[in-house]
């Protein structure tokens, strides 16, 4: 790790990539290609870059795919899979207190309000292929059906040998997933977007993926919703003498494993937990299969000493980063008062990421490259939309006609002015 002052980290900023013009015309070239052939599109592209034999695929998962992936699920991985349905409980209760309700009231002869509801028809966007991940069926799906979503829609990249694993289908019809589609990358953001025959058109795109997932959202925003163009994983962990230098030093490299690109920062008030915690590392990155990529992630990452926990905050509230763990001897009063931005925050020793990327409630799709001075982690509210609502009584525009008829005047809208003043009793 390298060694950054407070005064470096309090003006450090970690800036989205910038745009490579040979991804954008690659990635604006199969978004035109899905638009214009469709399914015949998304099988071609699914050979070309899954590797997938087409003569005998589905682009839908089948009856019998989840027929199998239930009894795989219940077998095979039967702990795991109780362990990730009691996670699904637990985000389900942490979920089910976001959701908002309508409100409504009438004051001098007009009745105003906000109408909440579900958008229609989303598409979730789980991360497949080499790799895979239940979680994000969860952390996705969930706020997505207590929010009231009618029609879910999954794409996820096949294996090679045309399947997916049979847990991530497998809570997907746990969770009413309206259709898994075996399809990934750019092409399966341009499904969702333009619809084709197979996959129908939706309103919104969610969840996370690689660069060309993320360039196809970034283009397809407009045509279609999205949550966010998420980058590269980060954290920042903030401690002082008590805490324990073991666990700083796996937490680190637990954030450092999701790719080589992913930036981590330790902040202390103690120069010798700093010292213990960068002694601790060559030996903590030997247990790891994922060490290659946990080494990149962690040559690109900062250690900074403060003098004190307000030089720390500082340092927290400048990154806004995606997780900030705080192993502080500090009451949690204090801490909240004093952050004010992070994309979720890890209090006390006990709290590692971990937790709440898997199991215990808040959702893990969170603002990444600073963008949490703005943005908020995915949730219910991701999945509803506002309506405003005005109804004037006859009194009522009497009353007030009159002024927004000046008011228009003064702006040459005089239409907007006689549709009011016309309406006067």
């Amino acid at each position: 790790m390298q060694s950054m002052s407070f005064e470096e980290a309090i003006r450090y900023s970690r800036s989205a990539e910038t745009l490579s013009p040979e991804l954008w015309q690659s990635v604006s070239t199969i978004l035109e290609t899905v638009a214009k052939e469709k399914d015949k599109a998304l099988l071609e592209y699914t050979r070309r870059f899954d590797g997938v034999d087409i003569s005998h695929f589905s682009l839908v998962a089948t009856p019998e795919e989840y027929e199998n992936a239930q009894k795989e699920a219940q077998t095979h991985y039967q702990e795991v899979w109780e362990y990730f349905l009691e996670a699904m409980e637990n985000i389900t209760r942490y979920h089910e207190k976001q959701k908002e309700k309508s409100w409504f009231y009438e004051e001098d002869g007009a009745f105003l309000g906000q109408l909440i509801t579900p958008i229609e028809k989303v598409g979730v966007y789980v991360p497949g292929g080499k790799a895979f991940y239940p979680s994000s069926v969860l952390m996705n799906v969930i706020p997505a059906k207590i929010a009231g979503v009618q029609e879910i829609y999954l794409t996820t990249p096949p294996g090679k040998d045309g399947t997916i694993h049979p847990m991530l289908l497998a809570l997907a019809e746990k969770l009413g997933v309206r259709a898994v589609f075996k399809v990934g990358g750019a092409q399966a953001i341009a499904a969702l977007a333009y619809g084709t025959e197979t996959i129908p058109p939706v309103h919104k795109i969610t969840g996370p993926g690689n660069a060309y997932v993320a360039m196809a959202k970034r283009l397809v925003q407009g045509k279609v919703g999205i949550d966010s163009i998420a980058g590269p994983s980060e954290v920042a962990i903030f401690a002082d003498e008590t805490a324990k230098a073991t666990w700083i030093a796996m937490d680190l490299c637990a954030q450092a494993e999701h790719s080589p690109d992913s930036v981590v920062f330790f902040i202390s008030t103690s120069e010798s937990l700093i010292n213990e915690v960068e002694a601790l590392l060559p030996s903590t990155l030997e247990k790891l299969p994922r060490k290659d990529i946990i080494q990149k992630s962690l040559e690109q990452s900062y250690k900074v000493l403060v003098s004190n926990y307000e030089e720390g905050f500082a340092v927290i509230n400048s990154l806004a980063p995606e997780h900030t763990e705080m192993m502080l001897s500090l009451d949690t009063s204090e801490i909240l008062r004093y952050t004010k931005q992070s994309g979720a925050l890890f209090l006390g020793h006990w709290t590692p990421v971990a937790m709440g990327d898997y199991f215990s409630g808040p959702n893990h799709v969170i603002p990444t490259y600073g963008t949490a001075v703005f943005s908020s982690p995915l949730g219910v509210h991701d999945f509803v939309k506002r309506t405003s609502v005005l109804r004037l009584s006859p009194e009522y525009m009497k009353k007030h006609a009159h002024k927004v008829k000046a008011m228009a005047d003064l702006e040459g809208l005089r239409a907007h002015g006689h549709s009011a003043s016309l309406r006067k009793p």
